[in-house]
């Protein structure tokens, strides 16, 4: 849980961190741009008068100082109108048209655009204000790139963010995978001996007393516990699917929880008259099947209830579903109910569940999920297998 707290931890801090730098950024960007808007409006303002004046001049103006102002812009579009709305000038502007007459369309268009934005100058020719043009201006290129440029830096930040977060849970998961292995290795070690000598005494009592009606259960259980170490020590392999009776795995399963459980607890099964046949590794699968049983179970506290297992096929899948009428998983924790170290019992580890989600995605390709819960009512497990 630790573990789990403190990556919840770094993937709030990456979050505020990523939130703290787009929105100085932005702040940043929006303040540059502004000045900037500022800048060319002043040259705009100057550049209009430098036009004024080229309209007022005669033949011995010296128009040098003016036209050094004119050509000295090469960055912001800018389109002059006569008081008719004709364009008798532009620079700047990138034309897109076949022709002459197109383009004289187009530059007008883009006039138009400028004078709706609220960018125009209007330089007054005459007392009587009859006699005017219009100076239409456009942010230079680099202006625009200056005001888009935070939100290319907002995406930046994010897509590191978003490969930061995924980083932490890959490493989060192979140090997971790692300690599951190892606990899962060692219990089967650890269990080898025990079984092995109860193995023994089993043999040494059947011998001493044959006809005891005990030693056969008791014999169950010992290859019972053979088989969970054989379990455990198939954690971290890959083991071989081979094709196996689903039918016969979940009627074991209730076989051998039938006999275990409380007869408060009924146990169901609904299967289809035919097998249903998939490449599956039985005995994990079935462990899978017990674990959501024995969760069922606990959930139902001792009172009256059941576990219905269903089973049904598909073109593609085979879908398994294991319900209970205990008192159901509260809605937040939901998405939690597969996390390590989860639990909502007095007493567990809170493994049981991410391992059976394990086995069932990364060993047999499935998916598993809650179908449905309702406290109160009972929740329903669903595990879908894709056929081949």
């Amino acid at each position: 849980m630790q573990w789990t707290d403190r990556i919840r931890q770094v993937k709030i801090f990456l979050v505020v961190a990523a939130i703290l730098i787009a929105v100085a950024s932005l702040l940043v960007s929006r303040s540059l741009t502004h000045d900037l808007a500022e800048q060319e409006k002043s040259k705009m303002q100057v550049w209009a008068e430098a036009m004024k004046s080229l309209s007022a001049a005669d033949e011995n103006t010296d128009l040098s100082l003016v036209l050094k102002v004119l050509d000295e812009n090469h960055t912001i579009p800018v389109v002059v109108l006569n008081n008719e709305g004709v364009v008798t000038e532009y620079r700047n502007i990138e034309i897109k048209a076949r022709n002459a007459k197109d383009s004289i369309a187009f530059i007008t268009s883009y006039a138009q655009q400028m004078k709706a934005s609220g960018q125009i100058i209007r330089i007054s020719l005459s007392k009587n204000n009859h006699d005017y043009i219009d100076v239409c201006y456009d942010d230079s290129l680099m202006l625009k790139r200056i005001a888009v440029y935070p939100y290319v830096q907002l995406g930046v930040v994010l897509l590191f963010v978003i490969v930061a977060i995924f980083a932490l849970l890959t490493s989060k998961r192979a140090e997971q995978n790692k300690v599951w292995v190892g606990l899962s290795k060692e219990t089967a070690h650890q269990l080898g001996t025990p079984i092995s000598s109860l193995m023994a005494w089993s043999t040494i009592l059947k011998e001493t007393y044959p006809d005891d009606e005990l030693l056969p259960e008791m014999d169950k259980d010992v290859k019972r516990l053979q088989l969970i170490a054989d379990r455990f020590s198939k954690i971290g392999s890959i083991p071989e699917p081979v094709p196996s009776c689903l039918n016969d795995v979940l009627i074991h399963v209730v076989d051998y929880m039938d006999r275990r459980t409380s007869k408060k607890i009924e146990m169901k099964t609904e299967l289809p008259n035919e097998d249903v046949i998939i490449n599956m590794n039985a005995s994990l699968f079935e462990w899978v099947i017990e674990n959501l049983c024995k969760n069922a179970v606990d959930a139902m506290g001792g009172k009256l209830g059941s576990i219905t297992l269903r089973l049904e096929e598909t073109d593609k899948r085979a879908i398994v579903e294991v319900s209970d009428t205990g008192k159901g998983i509260k809605k937040k924790d939901i998405s939690n109910v597969f996390r390590p170290g989860f639990t909502t019992k007095k007493r567990g580890w809170g493994l049981g569940l991410s391992l059976a989600k394990r086995i069932v995605e990364e060993y047999h390709h499935g998916k598993i999920y809650v179908k449905n819960s309702e406290i109160g009512k009972g929740t329903t497990f669903r595990i879908e297998l894709r056929k081949r």
